[in-house]
């Protein structure tokens, strides 16, 4: 029988059969750099065993998904910092607390802002020109050209206007508010797509190729085992073989 081939780890330093390991040169490209990272002084010729390999892999897929996973965790920080931030709070304009004047003033121009309002104002107008018209009821306060009721008119007008101007800044006042809850709605929405657009940039450019190369990386690891299976295979035809023959050379004897 041909003696057994031993070789020694580069990295360990114990002696090992050749079937236990490989040889530098006989690796991928991308795991012989990684090896030279942490071991400078390897040689193409030098011997790992299939321990020592196994070990520089799961570290080297650890330190990968490690990066990846606090890639992520900075820009998911990023985004929560962002959000919890002042720039983004929201207020609800339905829960403003109204003074007893505000709300008397947006009661009084919701209120004469309506057909009853016109209707019933009609009919008061009617009402006191028809009197002091017809003389009913032998009344005759505000006779033609009614100088009363354009007096009441007058004040009406003078009093009415300012009302509606207080209801109506108070409206101007919560449309500003609204158009700020907008802004920092659309403002929080840009942040969320920036971060989106980070996190799928960050999954196309080094998550996706990461796990090509883990995908590899395993590829390499069944060829391996492959090749060591196919290797004990063979040793155990030789086994099976010399046996059979030292059975028939104690047979001939």
């Amino acid at each position: 029988m041909a003696a057994k081939k031993t070789a020694t780890c580069v990295i360990c330093g114990k002696h090992y059969s050749v079937m236990e390991g490989f040889y530098l040169r006989n690796l991928g490209g991308d795991l012989v750099e990684q090896i030279k990272e942490h071991y400078k002084d390897i040689k193409p010729s030098s011997f790992i065993c299939l321990s020592d390999l196994q070990h520089i892999r799961l570290n080297n897929l650890e330190k990968t998904i490690n990066e990846d996973l606090e890639s992520n965790r900075k820009i998911n920080a990023s985004l929560e910092k962002n959000l919890n931030s002042n720039h983004y709070v929201v207020k609800n304009t339905n829960n403003m607390r109204l003074t007893k004047g505000q709300k008397i003033a947006d009661a009084l121009a919701k209120y004469a802002g309506s057909w009853g309002f016109i209707i019933a104002f009609c009919i008061f107008l009617f009402i006191w020109m028809s009197i002091n018209t017809l003389h009913i009821f032998g009344l005759d306060f505000d006779p033609y050209p009614f100088i009363l009721l354009n007096l009441f008119l007058s004040c009406l007008a003078a009093l009415q206007a300012p009302v509606i101007m207080m209801s109506q800044n108070r409206q101007a006042e919560r449309d500003r508010f609204d158009a700020e809850n907008d802004y920092k709605t659309n403002q929080k929405t840009e942040m969320e797509l920036r971060n989106l657009h980070k996190k799928v940039d960050q999954l196309n450019e080094v998550q996706w190729p990461h796990l090509l190369d883990i995908q590899k990386t395993e590829i390499e690891v069944l060829t391996e085992i492959e090749y060591e299976l196919q290797q004990m295979q063979i040793k155990q035809n030789e086994l099976i073989k010399a046996k059979q023959h030292q059975t028939r050379h104690r047979s001939r004897q």
